[in-house]
This record gives structure tokens, C-alpha cells and sequence, in this order.
């Protein structure tokens, strides 16, 4: 058993073997693609294109706006039939541009690239913030943003997050077992940029056949290690994985880098090596399209800009009537009402259940308990900010150090009140981080 952890935590239902052992299948994006204009942290991009225009696949049709931004390519040829407003994930309309696939996939000529050892820092930072990359772990932001480090060789660890601890999700532990040589090649892309630095590849102790590979590919490698960590949510995490990592720790006011670390998701690292070694940009990512409700649940090679129905549609459809569906897993996911929105270069699952637990849930009086706080990773105590942020107590909330809150959920997941923590500090959270922002 693996001892590399965190204190805290929880172990759900995971769910996993839906999907996991099944290969990636490349699916039919569909007659029409929406692109929204801000698909990652940071200033949305400016549109390139005009309604009518002629695109090809792998063509840049948004462009950045500022240092934290991302450029937007299409993922496939066609037509620009408008730049509108058009729903996605959060449920609000926003700007995005719609392409009408032409079916014939016609790519542009991606500009040759030299090798990398023959590259300077500046020039792969470079071919990454061109190629768009952002973190493909949920939260968007902007790759190129992580290299630029002021002061690299301050820079001891570069961590490859391959623990994937959310329920039912499999899309990382697919792409390892799939593609683990281009995943290394990707690791020492950063570790060129860093060569101080060590490369740590961390994954659960669920996926021992994981584990098994990479240390077999990099028995003979100086600066790589891989690390089994205890099975246990949040561990992918990014402040817990540093910690169950490296013993460092980190809170809401710092960055990985302002201890020494820099932390990428497994797609988001795969991206890297595609920008690096084939000048291609981000157009495609992998989405677990599972649950008991989908007929063939499985991991699917995604275009960006296809709509989540077409991800059911390709799934089989529906073997029974869902009560919930979410984007992402179900302890972090988002909760959707309508599956014409557009998957994003941060999209990672289509989940389907067939019970909807949470509505079912009868809320009651809190019982004084303690297990919110048992299981908090970010050591807080749960009840007691749920109560500050019901009645609006900024200054009680702010004193208990609710803005350190990670948001994983594991405080409503064990309550037996079932009240709603999680939600009730999310929000509080939201609205002093705006009022810090201002």
C-alpha cells in the first residue's frame, strides 16, 4: 500500500470500470461546431474570422488577447456560419464562433519544427502559447503561463498529475496506458526548461498497471521518478498532490512555482509534446462519456467544439432516462440541463446517472458531529463556514480562513445532515475573492 497522501479525504464509489478498459475511439464531430471565445483563465480571444469565411482544420480563428490567454484553432474545415451568442456549460449565453463542418477534415501545413534539443526555452515557450494550450485538468490556464517562470532554476520538481481521483472518470488513465512514451517525451520538455528540476509522475495505487509501465520506461532515467500515491479524493488535487509529492505546502495565495513546483495534467502535457515536436495546436482532448445510464460508456478522441450531444450519440444514447447530468465527475462536476453546448479544451467527462441523490436528500439541522472537518484536506472546519456564509458573516468567514477552501466537496459528501456545505462556502468563496479582486 502506497503511503504518499494527504491528511483527510474520502473514498467514493469510483466507478471507474465502466470505462477503463476500453480503448480511445475517434468519433464523428458532427454537421456543426460552436467555438466559444474564452475557453481558458484569462482574457477571452478576438475572433479572426467573419461569418461566411472558409476555415481549415488546424487554422487559428481566435486570437489571444494579453499574456493570460489562449489563441482558438479549428478542428475542422468548413464554413464560419455566424459569430453569435450560443449557450455552453454554465448554462449562460456566450460569444462564440460557429463552424459548419464540410466533412472533408482539409488541414492547413503546420509549419515545420526543429528538434528539441535544438530549441531555446524562448522558442518552446513559444510554440506552446501558439498552439494554445491551457490546463486540461479543469481549470484552464494558460500553459505558456506556467513556463515562464522568472527564476527556473528555482524550480526543483515538475509533477505529471496522473492520479485522475474523480468518480468515473478514466480519460488520463487511458492516454497513459495508450501513449506513455509521448507522455515522457512531454515530461522532458519541461525538464529541458528546468534542468534543475526532477520529473515526478504520480498516479494511485488503483492503476498498479500504470505504475508498472512507466517504471519500467524510466528504470534507466536520472530525472524521472514515478510515485504511487494512496488512493484517496482529492488527491489530484493540485496543493494535496504537491504535498503527497514533495512535503511542500501551499495555500491560496501562492503558486506551485513559489515552492518549487510545477504541476500539468496528463492531456495537458500530451498537448505540450504534440505543440513541441509537431507545431500542431490544441484541437482534440479526451472525454469519458460514462455512467449507468450510457449504453457503451468509453473514452473518446474529441474535437473541440463538438456538441455533448453528440458525445451521447456516439455513446449509444441513453439505455434509460437520466435523472442527473454532469459535466466532469460528480464530486466537482458541473450539473447540465441541455447537451447542445460545445465541448472546450477543458471539458473532461459526460456522466449520466440514473439517481439523482443529492435533490432526494432531506437537509436537517446540523448535529455537531465533526465529520465535515475529519475529512476537510484543507483542514478547515466545514459547519462552521457553512453557517457563516447562510447568514453573509464576511468577516467570521474570512477569519476562519474560508477562502483556503479547495472546493472538492468531501464535507457534504460525508454529512449525515446532508446539508449542503460545499455549496453554501463555494459561494461565500466566490463572492470574497471578487470583492479581493476589486
Amino acid at each position: 500500500m502506497a503511503s504518499l497522501t494527504f491528511r483527510g479525504g474520502i473514498h467514493p464509489f469510483d466507478g471507474k470500470d465502466m470505462s477503463k478498459d476500453i480503448p480511445i475511439k475517434d468519433i464523428n464531430p458532427g454537421p456543426v461546431l460552436v467555438y466559444p471565445l474564452s475557453q481558458h483563465i484569462g482574457a477571452p480571444c478576438t475572433p479572426l474570422v467573419n461569418k461566411g469565411d472558409h476555415v481549415l482544420c488546424g487554422q487559428k480563428i481566435a486570437e489571444a488577447q494579453g499574456f493570460v490567454s489562449a489563441p482558438i484553432y479549428s478542428s475542422v474545415s468548413g464554413t464560419v456560419k455566424d459569430i453569435t451568442a450560443h449557450r455552453v456549460l454554465t448554462g449562460n449565453d456566450a460569444q462564440c464562433i460557429i463552424i459548419e463542418n464540410d466533412g472533408m477534415y482539409d488541414e492547413v501545413e503546420y509549419p515545420a519544427v526543429k528538434p528539441v534539443d535544438e530549441l531555446t526555452n524562448e522558442e518552446i515557450i513559444g510554440l506552446v502559447k501558439e498552439a494554445g494550450v491551457v490546463g486540461m485538468g479543469g481549470a484552464g490556464f494558460p500553459t505558456h503561463v506556467k513556463m515562464s517562470v522568472k527564476e527556473p532554476h528555482k524550480i526543483d520538481y515538475i509533477i505529471v498529475n496522473g492520479a485522475e481521483c474523480e468518480p468515473y472518470l478514466t480519460s488520463d488513465y487511458r492516454k497513459m496506458i495508450e501513449e506513455p512514451e509521448k507522455l515522457i517525451e512531454g515530461l522532458k520538455i519541461y525538464l529541458k526548461l528546468f534542468p534543475y528540476s526532477l520529473g515526478i509522475i504520480a498516479i494511485e495505487d488503483n492503476k498498479p498497471d500504470c505504475i508498472k509501465v512507466f517504471k519500467a520506461l524510466t528504470k534507466d532515467e536520472q530525472r524521472i521518478t514515478v510515485k504511487a500515491l494512496r488512493t484517496k479524493y482529492p488527491q489530484g488535487s493540485e496543493r494535496h498532490l504537491i504535498y503527497a509529492c514533495t512535503a511542500r505546502q501551499i495555500n491560496s495565495t501562492m503558486l506551485p512555482a513559489d515552492v518549487g513546483c510545477i504541476v500539468n495534467n496528463v492531456d495537458t502535457v500530451l498537448s505540450v509534446r504534440s505543440a513541441v515536436y509537431e507545431g500542431k495546436p490544441l484541437i482534440y482532448r479526451i472525454v469519458t462519456v460514462t455512467g449507468d445510464c450510457i449504453k457503451n460508456p468509453r473514452n473518446f478522441r474529441v474535437r473541440v467544439g463538438t456538441l455533448y450531444s453528440k458525445l451521447l450519440e456516439e455513446a449509444g444514447g441513453f439505455r434509460k432516462e437520466p435523472e442527473k447530468i454532469i459535466s466532469g465527475g460528480p464530486m466537482m462536476g458541473i450539473c447540465m440541463f441541455d447537451l447542445d453546448v460545445p465541448v472546450t479544451k477543458t471539458a473532461s467527462a459526460l456522466l449520466c446517472l440514473s439517481r439523482d441523490d443529492v435533490s432526494a436528500m432531506e437537509t436537517t439541522n446540523c448535529i455537531n458531529c465533526g465529520k465535515c472537518t475529519a475529512v476537510c484536506p484543507s483542514r478547515l472546519v466545514p459547519g462552521v463556514l457553512s453557517e457563516h456564509a447562510e447568514h453573509f458573516n464576511e468577516e467570521e468567514f474570512m477569519a476562519c480562513n474560508g477562502v483556503e477552501c479547495v472546493e472538492c466537496g468531501c464535507c457534504s459528501y460525508v454529512c449525515p445532515a446532508k446539508r449542503p456545505l460545499a455549496q453554501n462556502i463555494k459561494s461565500m468563496r466566490k463572492i470574497m475573492l471578487a470583492k479581493k479582486k476589486k
